[in-house]
């Protein structure tokens, strides 16, 4: 049998199983992060309990995060032919009704109702398709979240799942595998952006026997969750965008590396991985092609810095997670000493389409260069905090009113802090900025891996820059000084700031601190230290002069985080005595 009978066959086998499913009452509940967090493995067990007293004849899956994170725990119900209907914050004290509203059609005397989503409609029930939430996304990473079983590979295969590996296998050579990458314009989402078919081009390059694909969902940034998103609610896409770069680049074992604790990333990826090997998709001579690729689930501690790709490679031997100095570059020695290429979770969660439905497909959708959508994670005061996958090419404005809801505090934008700690913070003006990579680096900001954190007017930028701050210095590695002494630094200054005990000075010391990191550091993490800090000073630099000039914080946040008074008694305040229009004294 040739590699597209067999897949063949295995796909039609998928798809009967999800045929025979379809005919029953489905009922799908969202048990990723944020539906866990939320309560929804105690809705699951009492679906399931209920279900089985009544001897109800439906399906009761688990599935992983459709993107509206503010809505779990999230119960959709689908009769048989019919759409999906969506309930919002369900209980488990709402699943009898919600039991009864499936067997009498009274859907919306079960509980707040979210609205339908497929084909067909429902009387007075609005369609989740016509609403911007929706409208304004093109899911293609995220095309199966919250719908496919992620613990099921054959509701995958069914979906489309694990064609572009067999079409890589007997239709394409490496060298057209790596073009096709190429044409597509698709650039990795970890944060640096780089054209993933060249970086991939490095690795074909070598003719050492063992080469190898590391798969980065060392996700620390506050706010960021997509990538664990992606493979709590979809892990197949990311083994089979590793193994479809495996193929490309000659590479024959493949890492997926996630932070130790991350419970329900780490099982999600083992059982894809697992249930792969079973159908012949992982191992030795796959689909009969005679390429043999396996893969595993690589851990470390909780270690930002680990994200980083050299620092990556140590955990993944065994050491603490620091920097290695390069060259030599990864591509030329990485783990153990092997050719190693490392790509962001979401840059292969891409791969799969973009090899099944070709790259000029991929390089229609986005802005400029900015090829395909991004993956976002909306936080901070909005009113619909979510993930959503949108194209390049979208304003920040449409993200956060239009598909984020606006503020919901009831003011106005006053700043996005995008990119993680190491990005940077825009003002209200950004809203008008159009989503691209070239763009937001110009505005002073990096899109990052997708965070974008929104705050209203009662933020001080001062307080923000400080938190972000805080982040970074606890979390630097410490192998280099310059990052390792500037981030403390750095802090002390900001803390002074905030505590209303500036000096005059304290601006220009800090934008030297920043330029000796950039200049000094080993990675990224010192390199882009100063970030939070420049970024909030090139557009909040009034916050920073109220603190020193008025000895006051412009919006109370910063007083409130230290629990300092402002200028009105003798108090010590960060190792400072601060008194009624006395200035600073070092304390005794």
């Amino acid at each position: 049998m040739t590699v597209a009978e067999k897949f063949q066959s295995i796909q039609d086998a998928a798809q009967a199983h999800v045929a025979a499913q379809e005919s029953r009452t489905r009922i799908r509940v969202g048990v990723a992060l944020c539906g866990h967090a939320a309560g929804a493995f105690a809705v699951l067990d009492a679906l399931r309990g209920e279900a089985a007293s009544r001897g109800l004849d439906a399906a009761v899956q688990e599935v992983g995060c459709i993107g509206f994170c503010y809505a779990e725990p999230l119960v959709d119900v689908q009769a048989p032919g019919g759409p999906r209907v969506f309930y919002r914050n369900v209980t488990p004290q709402q699943v009898p009704t919600i039991l009864d509203a499936v067997a009498s059609g009274r859907w919306q005397d079960a509980g707040e109702v979210l609205g339908t989503l497929g084909e067909g409609s429902v009387d007075s029930i609005a369609r989740i398709e016509d609403g911007d939430q929706w409208r304004l996304q093109a899911r293609i990473a995220t095309r199966n979240c919250g719908s496919v079983d992620p613990g099921d590979i054959r509701e995958y295969i069914a979906a489309g799942g694990y064609a572009g590996l067999a079409k890589s296998l007997s239709d394409m050579t490496q060298e057209e595998l790596i073009e096709e990458i190429k044409s597509s314009g698709l650039r990795g989402r970890g944060g640096a952006a780089f054209p993933t078919g060249v970086k991939w081009g490095f690795l074909q390059g070598s003719n050492r026997p063992n080469k190898y694909v590391l798969v980065n969902c060392e996700e620390g940034d506050p706010g960021a969750y997509n990538d664990k998103g992606l493979i709590e609610s979809d892990p197949h896409t990311v083994v089979e965008g590793t193994i479809i770069a495996g193929r490309a680049t000659g590479a024959n074992y493949g890492y997926i590396f996630i932070r130790h604790g991350h419970d329900g990333p780490i099982d999600r990826a083992k059982e894809a991985i697992l249930q792969a090997y079973e159908q012949g998709l992982l191992g030795e001579d796959i689909l009969g092609s005679g390429f043999s690729f396996d893969m595993e689930v690589a851990l470390t501690g909780d270690s930002y810095v680990a994200g980083e790709e050299t620092a990556l490679m140590e955990a993944i031997e065994g050491k603490r997670s620091m920097p290695r100095f390069r060259p030599p570059f990864p591509a030329q020695a990485g783990v153990w000493g092997n050719p190693s290429n490392i790509n962001n979770v979401k840059t292969l969660a891409y791969v799969p389409e973009v090899v099944r439905l070709g790259g000029e497909w991929f390089s229609e959708i986005g802005y400029e260069r900015s090829k395909g959508t991004a993956i976002l994670c909306l936080t901070g005061d909005v009113n619909y905090p979510g993930m959503y996958e949108v194209p390049f090419g979208l304003t920040l404005g449409q993200v956060v009113n239009d598909i984020a809801g606006g503020v919901a505090s009831g003011g106005a934008v006053k700043l996005l802090q995008t990119g993680g700690p190491l990005g940077g913070v825009l003002g209200p003006d950004s809203l008008e900025i159009t989503l691209d990579y070239e763009l937001m680096s110009q505005a002073g900001a990096i899109l990052g891996s997708g965070g974008i954190i929104v705050a209203s007017e009662d933020v001080c930028a001062v307080d923000l820059a400080w938190n972000m701050v805080a982040f970074c210095q606890y979390e630097s590695c410490g192998k280099c000084f310059p990052c390792r002494l500037g981030m403390t630094h750095l802090l002390d200054t900001l803390e002074r700031i905030a505590s209303n005990a500036g000096r005059a000075a304290d601006l220009d010391l800090m934008r030297t601190i920043g330029k000796t990191m950039g200049m000094g550091s080993l990675c990224g993490h010192g390199q882009l230290g100063f970030n939070p800090i420049s970024s909030s000073l090139r557009h909040f630099e009034e916050d920073f002069r109220v603190h020193l000039e008025e000895g006051r914080c412009p919006t109370g946040s910063c007083t409130a985080r230290f629990h300092r008074p402002t200028r009105t008694s003798p108090t010590a305040v960060a190792g400072w005595y601060v008194e009624e229009g006395a200035g600073t004294t070092p304390k005794a």
